[in-house]
């Protein structure tokens, strides 16, 4: 939990003015649940006291990762002031070049002391600004690895949003809703949040301390202590992958107990289960940074480059350098087949 006491704009009899600044393959959930929020409590308070404009960087429709394309009202040149300014992001973020006005436009309004801030995947981009430094943020789960490898300065959350002075970030999807409640909230009082919650049929208002994801009980639908324990230290030991025996020592079992467990619940040794998360854990830096292969393969617990792509190739079909090109070189979906088994069955 941030200690960081929140500092969003003040109730001004005049309204808010709230900059949405739309970038390619946004997320339209995320996106949607900003500004809907915003529309249901102009209604209930009876007047337009939000006011929103949306922004891309030159003024064209922006199309958004599920196809569907929006026409904005302005280009980023024209963003001069606005109480609230959120980047609105979603997938293939760090593929997105940074573009000077928009950074330039940013630090003068953060310099003005305007609240900004960034919705689903943005705050990888504040961190390319050097927007995040000394503040604590959060961005979507899937992003959250890469991003600690790529920003370790700065101090990341898995929190479903994050406020943190003049700086808001959220994880995307619902959590936009959530995030967004919690301003009406600071704002006008918890009664017309939960109001607006109540005509969105959105029963379940949540906290910004909320987890993104689903514990792995519920992700597995699995309920076995050991194996859950046992998972959770392999998430934990992706750089300096322990043995079977290690493992099987550390939740009190022995590796032929552990080993019938997998077998029993995945249709596979610790060990081949513990390579999946591992190169997994790979593909997403892969795909999310530029840090070089052998940097990647230590980071997931590879001795050496050769048997990194090895076991990459087995998995994937293709080389770690293959499946960086495919994903990074202008391509829109990456070309990776479909994982085949894996077959290693002790960590490497």
């Amino acid at each position: 939990m941030s200690s960081t006491k929140p500092q969003l704009p003040r109730v001004d009899a005049d309204g808010q003015t709230i900059a949405l600044v739309v970038l390619d393959r946004f997320s339209m959930i995320a996106f949607s649940s900003v500004v809907e929020p915003l529309r249901l409590a102009n209604r209930l308070i009876g007047r337009d006291y939000y006011r929103w404009t949306t922004y891309s960087l030159d003024g064209l429709p922006v199309t958004a990762s599920n196809g569907c394309q929006i026409t904005v009202q302005h280009g980023i040149k024209d963003l001069e002031d606005a109480d609230i300014t959120l980047l609105c992001t979603g997938i293939d973020v760090e593929r997105l070049p940074l573009d000077k006005e928009l950074g330039t436009r940013l630090r003068k309004l953060n310099s003005r002391g305007r609240t900004f801030g960034a919705i689903c995947t943005g705050a990888y981009l504040l961190a390319r600004y050097q927007l995040l430094e000394g503040r604590r943020c959060t961005l979507h789960w899937e992003n959250l690895r890469s991003f600690r490898e790529e920003f370790p300065g700065v101090e990341v959350s898995s929190d479903i949003f994050a406020i943190d002075r003049n700086c808001i970030t959220c994880a995307g999807g619902m959590a936009s809703l959530d995030m967004m409640l919690r301003l009406i909230a600071i704002q006008h009082g918890a009664y017309l949040a939960h109001e607006v919650a109540e005509v969105a049929l959105y029963q379940n208002m949540r906290s910004g301390e909320s987890a993104q994801r689903h514990d792995i009980e519920a992700r597995t639908g699995i309920s076995n202590a050991k194996i859950l324990e046992a998972i959770r230290i392999m998430d934990m030991h992706i750089e300096d992958p322990l043995s079977c025996q290690q493992l099987a020592m550390t939740v009190n079992l022995s590796p032929r107990q552990l080993e019938r467990l997998f077998r029993r619940h995945f249709n596979c040794t610790p060990g081949q289960y513990y390579l999946k998360l591992r190169l997994e854990t790979a593909r997403d830096l892969l795909r999310r940074t530029s840090r070089p292969v052998l940097d990647v393969a230590i980071a997931c617990g590879f001795a050496s480059t050769s048997h990194f792509t090895k076991c990459y190739r087995e998995r994937y079909s293709v080389t770690p350098t293959e499946e960086r090109n495919s994903y990074q070189g202008g391509n829109r979906e990456p070309r990776t087949a479909k994982p085949k088994a894996a077959k290693a069955a002790v960590p490497a």
